[in-house]
């Protein structure tokens, strides 16, 4: 479901309990998922990391293949809810609506209890920005300006947190409620935020500041090449380059606009979920019947660890659902 456009990397130990600017940016640009699953060049592992965290991911890569296709077997069981011995279209589809709220609610709570230890009905726009930014405070402004390996500067940041807080403040009052602060970390999820997600996207992509995606730009977003290597570029890269043309500029002026890149990345009407069944049920539908038996989706083990039908792995690594 997602296009890469996301970072985890850590600051400095001293902001440990409250996210560094750069958790923030991995959390903000947690966009339409829709671009995660097309023909199966996403790096799975890459996956992995950003929504597990390097340290579960990499316990789960230690599971034995056994244990976890064992696992994975358990998970298949809870899908099938109605016991016939296959997981439907709906049944996979369900479950990976359930899958998406979970990790969308544990992550709201976890942040919601760093920045609000005292549970008070709502954040304060200047408790945020003192909990993540304040560091900021004794920084000079030579400091403040230099990009970090995203070419991301502090102050962009600031920036653009601010920008998000004031879309997801609904009543004016500058704090947030735990409803408007799950908006804010989470805009994908919530409809009233699909401007300022299309706003940070062609911030992200347009790398000219133009106020258009170029054809290089939206290539260069999702495929950079080894540096000082020639290679011809994967099918799906070409692809994309017929779908920028054929399908996402509309008006084939050469660019997107900004309209062109909404109906690209929050279309209105986009069903994340079914469009994540639909792919996993064509992948590993071995015999055509529509729908998935456990051989089925065990023989296909790498394209479900990777799914949101585990969580992208996280499932697997819950011990207390084993």
């Amino acid at each position: 479901m997602l296009r890469s456009l996301f970072v985890a990397l850590a600051v400095s130990a001293v902001f440990a309990g409250v996210p560094t600017p750069e958790e923030t940016k991995r959390l903000m640009d947690r966009l339409s998922e829709s671009e995660h699953f097309k023909n199966e060049h996403h790096n799975k592992q890459f996956d992995h990391d950003a929504f597990l965290g390097e340290d579960q991911a990499k316990s789960f890569d230690q599971l034995p293949p056994e244990e976890s296709k064992r696992r994975l077997g358990i998970i298949v069981d809870k899908i099938d809810g109605d016991k016939d011995g296959f997981v439907s279209l709906v049944e996979l589809k369900d479950w990976i609506r359930y899958t998406q709220k979970r990790y969308i609610n544990e992550d709201v709570d976890r942040h919601w209890r760093q920045h609000n230890p005292s549970n008070e009905e709502v954040i304060p726009w200047e408790t945020y920005r003192k909990n993540v930014y304040g560091f900021m405070d004794e920084m000079d402004d030579k400091e403040l300006k230099m990009p970090n390996s995203e070419g991301f500067t502090y102050k962009n940041l600031l920036k653009r947190d601010r920008r998000r807080w004031t879309y997801a403040d609904a009543d004016l009052n500058d704090a947030l409620n735990r409803t408007e602060f799950a908006a804010f970390l989470h805009p994908e999820d919530h409809s009233e935020m699909r401007d300022v997600v299309v706003l940070e996207t062609m911030e992200d992509i347009d790398k000219d500041k133009d106020g258009k995606v170029s054809l290089d730009e939206y290539i260069g977003d999702m495929y950079k090449p080894e540096d000082g290597e020639d290679e011809e570029e994967p099918d799906w890269v070409k692809q994309e380059r017929e779908q920028f043309t054929g399908y996402r500029d509309t008006n084939k002026d050469g660019f997107m606009d900004e309209n062109e890149v909404k109906d690209w990345i929050a279309p209105p009407e986009f069903d994340h979920a079914e469009a994540e069944a639909r792919h996993l049920v064509f992948e590993a539908d071995t015999d055509a019947d529509e729908k998935l038996t456990k051989g089925e989706i065990l023989d296909k083990y790498d394209l479900f660890v990777g799914s949101q039908a585990t969580d992208f792995g996280e499932a697997l690594a819950r011990h207390d659902e084993f």
